[in-house]
């Protein structure tokens, strides 16, 4: 191992780029409670008095006026021989706090990571860097954020490892989820031999569909002038769950099985129920069922075509139990507004309609179907993600592995399950280098019923063989009971076996198609 400075580390030569800077820091001291809200695929862990050498290299490309930057973290006295490069989430591809939790767990569990920011400076802040002037998007940025720069990030800190080491890493893993998770499917159709495994969860593969899709039942809020009170969508939820809780012979508050659930909210109208929080008596509302009842649907066009899928029944629609939802509304003194999600707004303001002053909340239902596909026409060469020939990863020796939440508010888990269901017309034993698990209960990436050992699981398949069958989860349910359950590989399910007696105990299932 050379020492922590700038001149033991070479410039990596790649073709189209130069090397503007590269530097050397050691840090000691390190600490840092890493929850697997930053961990994805991983449990929770604390990291105390931890040194590693900091390399960061910064590049341009030739002719693009860009600045590249990519940080590769090495553990000094620790490490385990592999790397881990650590994904991005929302609109940043890394290098900020998200990722800097991701890349901390890495190294205390002695892995290298890195980590790159595209050479987008404040990721965080869209209106900073998504356009070059009202009209006009900056392309090259849109590129590197879309994962044209990713096998880079991955070329970099292999050769500053080599370097600093002596010896290039054993094996080679991504790690992420949504953002992150998307960013490991385009590595695996794009760079199939970057990486020996891919842990990639709630991957916001489809980018150009599900992001304008969350802005569906603002739109229909807005056109029809109806703002349905949280309460009286969480009363919907409550009453869904209700209906299709047992579908799956366990009683636990929770929808397990959301394919099979055909609760209609409006049979619900003129319900009486209170609505705590504003410590009133309230009727359920048709503009509240006609609102949850197209969420769930999913956007379609004005001939009442499918565009995309919406959210399964269970989920958080008003973001009063996650803090997102697509079909949340403010409300003040008996009067609501949208509130919708950010990313939805912005995606529409500033990488469709390319105008930062862009009137959203008066976009017409023609509109919206406009929108919808110069979304997909525009931006699914750049950011799609969601090419399912993977037969070079799966030539090369590659294995994947992916969660996502049932319960998922931001990226409806029905895309996941197409993609994976399109693999097989490329690689018919798509089985054999790629498990997807489907988590009920779960929200977007993190929260109740997160697996935490699928990294682990997919690190066991890639240097041992050792082929994933379930894995297990924690299942907290509505009553407050912490179940352990198992998660079976997609298109199998946990099925409770009655007879066993007790569905907090994970030998009391079995998967099954």
């Amino acid at each position: 191992m050379s020492s922590c400075e700038s001149s033991a580390i070479s410039p990596p030569v790649f073709e189209g780029a130069v090397v503007l800077s590269l530097l050397a820091q050691l840090v000691t001291n390190y600490s840092r409670q890493v929850t697997p809200v930053y961990y994805p695929n991983h449990g929770g862990l604390e990291i105390r008095n931890a040194s590693f050498c900091n390399v960061t290299i910064s590049y341009t490309h030739q002719n693009e006026n860009d600045l590249v930057s990519v940080e590769t973290w090495l553990p000094v006295d620790s490490w385990n021989g592999r790397f881990q490069a650590a994904g991005g989430s929302g609109l940043g591809p890394g290098r900020f706090d998200l990722s800097y939790g991701n890349m901390a767990g890495a190294i205390a569990e002695g892995y290298a990571t890195a980590s790159t920011d595209a050479g987008i400076a404040n990721p965080l802040d869209p209106y900073s860097w998504v356009l070059e002037s009202p009209g006009k998007i900056n392309e090259v940025l849109i590129r590197h954020w879309g994962g044209d720069i990713l096998n880079e990030m991955t070329i970099i800190a292999k050769s500053v490892i080599k370097d600093f080491y002596g010896r290039p890493p054993e094996y080679s893993y991504f790690n992420g989820c949504s953002q992150g998770g998307r960013q490991g499917f385009e590595l695996a159709q794009k760079y199939p031999t970057a990486y020996d495994g891919i842990a990639a969860s709630a991957p916001a593969i489809h980018w150009a569909q599900w992001a304008p899709a969350m802005f569906w039942p603002q739109m229909l809020m807005n056109t029809m002038g109806i703002y349905p009170h949280g309460c009286e969508l969480d009363l919907l939820t409550t009453l869904a769950v209700q209906e299709c809780d047992g579908l799956d012979g366990v009683i636990d508050g929770i929808i397990s099985s959301p394919t099979a659930c055909t609760f209609d909210p409006f049979a619900h109208v003129g319900t009486s129920f209170t609505c705590i929080p504003d410590r009133r008596s309230m009727q359920l509302s048709r503009d509240a069922a006609v609102i949850a009842n197209a969420s769930w649907s999913g956007p379609t066009d004005s001939a009442g075509k499918f565009i995309w899928y919406g959210p399964n029944r269970g989920t958080d629609l008003s973001s009063d139990m996650t803090g997102t939802g697509i079909a949340a509304t403010s409300c003040n003194n008996g009067s609501c507004k949208g509130n919708p999600i950010p990313l939805a707004y912005q995606w529409i303001q500033l990488f469709v309609q390319k105008d930062p002053n862009f009137d959203y909340i008066a976009l017409t239902r023609q509109g919206y179907d406009d929108i919808m596909l110069r979304s997909g026409v525009e931006y699914d060469p750049i950011v799609s993600s969601s090419n399912p020939d993977l037969r070079e990863f799966y030539r090369a020796g590659g294995k994947m592995m992916t969660y996502h939440g049932l319960y998922d508010q931001v990226i409806p888990i029905q895309a996941t399950e197409q993609y994976y269901d399109d693999i097989r017309n490329y690689v018919p034993n798509v089985h054999d280098f790629y498990r997807f698990y489907e988590v009920p209960g779960l929200p977007h990436c993190f929260g109740n019923g997160q697996p935490t050992t699928v990294f682990d699981t997919l690190r066991e398949w890639v240097e041992k063989g050792t082929v994933p069958s379930s894995i297990p989860t924690v299942l907290t349910d509505v009553y407050g009971k912490r179940n352990n359950r198992i998660l079976c590989p997609y298109p199998e399910r946990a099925i409770y076996l009655e007879e066993c007696g007790d569905p907090a105990d994970a030998t009391c299932f079995a998967c099954a198609a």
